[in-house]
């Protein structure tokens, strides 16, 4: 969702926190995605044992790292 201001006639986009949820999947396996990394070509999804696999190489070349995998051991 992304939200609109208007100041001064001129109108801006501002950046809302993405959030992953339960529909977001996995580019490698398929699992539920927790980490979202944004590079020139779009974004990529990966669940955490992917993101952190692919960390050290994407880490050059990502615009933003979203991570949520500290979720996975929030209790319901």
């Amino acid at each position: 969702m992304t939200q609109y201001t208007e100041t001064n006639g001129a109108v801006e986009e501002l950046e809302t926190p993405y959030e992953l949820t339960a529909l977001d999947r996995c580019d490698a396996c398929g699992a539920q995605a927790y980490i979202r990394v944004v590079v020139g070509s779009g974004e990529l999804l990966f669940c955490a044992h992917h993101g952190r696999k692919h960390q050290e190489k994407l880490s050059q070349i990502a615009h933003s790292w979203h991570d949520e995998s500290s979720r996975l051991n929030e209790r319901p």
